[in-house]
């Protein structure tokens, strides 16, 4: 019997660390992140990260700094252009630039601070999400999430899982060690 609890404390302990596998850097300099499974690179993306800077003061609209973790993923299923409106769909599906209309589609992974400066980020709502203005792709045009085009957000959305960790810093990629 005390081995039984043992062993359960044990799942317990290693189901909760979840994707130990995947790492995402995310450069504010490059507008890009790099993704990497078991410390290889698997892919890199171009991103938009908030025209405010990076800051993880309430209010700023900046994208904030530093080690964080995927603490929830939202939109799995869903087609590309699907409007989520608080984290639900609403039932729209817009195109790619789509005039005039900036909300977030197709899928949400919501970000969770690991360290005391970046602690508000999930209650800040810091996303990585699709944009339908993808011509802005590359650009710091944000107000403190993080955008992807729609077919890449769904791409990192299917390969990481809750409990990945993600680094978002103004280094360029280059000189991150892996």
């Amino acid at each position: 019997m005390r081995r039984c609890l043992l062993c359960l404390c044990l799942l317990l302990v290693v189901g909760c660390a979840g994707d130990t596998r995947h790492r995402l850097y995310v450069s504010s300099a490059d507008q890009r992140m790099l993704v990497l499974r078991d410390g290889r690179v698997l892919t890199t993306y171009p991103i938009s990260t908030s025209k405010y800077g990076l800051s993880s003061q309430p209010g700023s609209n900046a994208t904030p700094q530093g080690a964080f973790r995927i603490k929830k993923k939202i939109g799995e299923g869903l087609p590309y252009g699907a409007v989520l409106k608080s984290r639900r769909p609403t039932g729209e599906v817009l195109r790619v630039n789509a005039p005039g209309r900036d909300p977030i589609v197709t899928r949400i992974l919501w970000l969770d601070g690991l360290s005391p400066s970046n602690a508000n980020t999930f209650d800040r709502l810091i996303y990585i999400h699709g944009t339908p203005e993808e011509r802005n792709i590359g650009k710091a045009v944000s107000y403190g999430c993080i955008r992807m085009r729609s077919r890449d957000v769904a791409e990192l959305f299917d390969t990481v899982g809750v409990g990945a960790r993600v680094f978002i810093t103004t280094k360029p990629l280059s000189q991150i060690r892996q």
